[in-house]
């Protein structure tokens, strides 16, 4: 067991317990998530408070990709990277960053994504091709799951949040621009459909058990 590992499986309880503390959560489908195996898993981004609830609920170690920027910071730079966190480099071609995430999915690891690239106002937005290319050329399954409720949630209003993972897929693309742009798409119809079925939920008063779409 690697240090990431470690502090992940510490991490995971301890945060799961500070995020429902001040966000009431909800994890809908993380029995789809298989425990081993080459996995690339992406979700949407409305907040901050995004990967921790997320990564709360997700049964194996996944390592993540952030922005550079967070990386630069002197106290957050040093605690994602406790976390197995990888940097990029937000609109550049970054072969270092691609090469570090392929590797990831080639030994048998899960990479977290969030594919649009930065945070959305209201609801998903357009997804960036790294995710897909990375999918597409490695062959390897992907998982989303999207996050409703951190785009209104504030410190002192508490607003409930919750999670839903889809079903494992492929995408059988070619490996051009087309393809990667076509991948991004599912990728994108996919996040979309998962979140519409959180907006439902939380219609409906967020019930305990709830199965999301296949």
């Amino acid at each position: 067991m690697n240090r990431i590992q470690v502090a992940q499986l510490f991490g995971r309880p301890f945060f799961r317990g500070l995020v429902g503390a001040f966000a009431p959560l909800r994890l809908y489908g993380t029995d789809r998530i298989p425990r081993h195996g080459p996995l690339i898993l992406c979700f949407n981004h409305f907040s901050w408070l995004d990967p921790w609830a997320i990564g709360s609920g997700i049964p194996r170690t996944v390592y993540y990709v952030a922005k550079q920027e967070a990386h630069d910071a002197p106290l957050m730079g040093r605690f994602i990277r406790l976390f197995g966190t990888t940097a990029v480099r937000r609109g550049e071609s970054d072969r270092e960053a691609v090469r570090a995430m392929r590797e990831i999915v080639r030994r048998g690891d899960a990479l977290g994504m969030f594919p649009e690239g930065t945070r959305q106002k209201r609801e998903p937005g357009p997804v960036r091709p790294g995710a897909a290319m990375i999918a597409v050329q490695e062959n390897a399954p992907v998982i989303c799951g999207a996050i409703h409720g951190t785009q209104d949630w504030r410190f002192g209003n508490f607003h409930p949040v919750s999670v839903a993972f889809g079903e494992p897929f492929t995408l059988d693309h070619p490996r051009n621009s087309k393809g990667y742009r076509d991948a991004s798409e599912e990728i994108r119809e996919e996040l979309l459909r998962l979140w519409t079925f959180l907006v439902h939920t939380h219609e409906v008063g967020r019930p305990r058990v709830a199965i999301p779409p296949p």
